[in-house]
């Protein structure tokens, strides 16, 4: 980190919204609220979120969620880099090209000068109703037009409000490894929100050593890789990288599954708690997010069941994760 600063605590296990936005299916205001209250009653104390969830619902639940509680003992973490703007000729239609099941009555619009990230974050806590976050990520700036550009600006916007004191702690959130690298490389950003890039399936050392060289933490999030690694026996019809499985990536989260099941340990088990055994230090904590209260408790159970030394290693010689 630039500045010394510490960023907030974010582990070991963080609440993901973007179910919270309706992701691949519809859920009731009422489960997004049992969802949340499972994750508080475990013992999770950070929520993370994003306007691109379901053009704002995730933001609004959490909202709704977090007036309820101290606001000293949670870590809120969301998003910039896209904004919502109405969008009525679209409002017929869902928003399924993002993959969220909500009317798609907003668009979402690049924008990673300094207004735009000011008026970004502005808008999620209005949405929110809270008055700060601790923890602003850019968002997935390689989807747009401009990557490189649009880290550059950004970077330097979000920079500015660490230093006015609106923001605990900046960072970029994204899927793509050279993305990442690039925003390590800065020497700028407090955290990186890894999204599928340090797993089971695949670990990016190259990543990971840029974290370490400029002191910059790592939050893990898609450790199940999008689901395929969410149950014992992956499914080939299970979803990877928000979308259909390749037939041979299929196959090797179903070898990695026989390895597990070797050991007596579970494949979602494993996943869960391989980044903290890869990463060392620099991983703070992992995202999950949950379709139903019990998905929060079982990630829970998961993250405290032991796991043989042996299982470790066996992967360790195995090349787990290494593409």
């Amino acid at each position: 980190m630039s500045d010394g600063a510490e960023a907030p605590p974010v582990g070991p296990l963080g609440m993901g919204g973007a179910n919270l936005g309706n992701l691949y299916a519809a859920m009731s205001d009422r489960c997004a609220a049992e969802i949340l209250a499972a994750a508080w009653d475990g013992g999770i104390r950070y929520f993370d979120t994003a306007p691109h969830y379901g053009l704002g619902l995730s933001e609004r639940r959490l909202g709704a969620f977090l007036r309820g509680l101290p606001r000293d003992q949670v870590v809120v973490s969301t998003k910039v880099g896209r904004l919502l703007r109405p969008s009525p000729g679209t409002a017929h239609r869902t928003d399924e090209a993002n993959g969220f099941a909500v009317p798609a009555d907003h668009e979402r619009v690049w924008d990673f000068s300094l207004d735009g990230v000011r008026r970004g974050l502005h808008e999620s806590l209005e949405r929110m109703g809270i008055d700060r976050v601790d923890v602003l990520y850019l968002h997935d700036p390689d989807e747009s037009d401009d990557p490189a550009g649009g880290l550059r600006s950004a970077t330097e916007a979000l920079a500015r409000l660490r230093e006015e004191g609106t923001v605990r702690a900046i960072g970029v959130g994204s899927k793509s490894a050279e993305t990442l690298r690039a925003a390590a490389d800065t020497g700028v950003f407090d955290l990186l929100m890894v999204a599928g890039r340090l797993t089971l399936l695949e670990w990016d050392q190259g990543l990971v050593d840029s974290c370490a060289r400029h002191g910059t933490g790592i939050v893990v999030a898609g450790v199940y890789n999008s689901g395929l690694l969410s149950r014992p026996d992956p499914s080939p019809d299970a979803h990877y990288e928000y979308g259909a499985t390749p037939p041979d990536v299929w196959e090797r989260a179903r070898e990695l599954a026989d390895t597990c099941t070797a050991h007596g340990v579970e494949l979602p088990t494993a996943a869960l708690q391989f980044p903290f055994r890869r990463g060392h230090e620099l991983v703070r904590g992992v995202v999950l997010g949950a379709s139903s209260p019990e998905q929060v408790r079982s990630n829970l159970a998961r993250l405290a069941l032991p796991v043989p030394d042996e299982l470790w290693a066996r992967l360790d010689r195995t090349g787990a994760g290494v593409r």
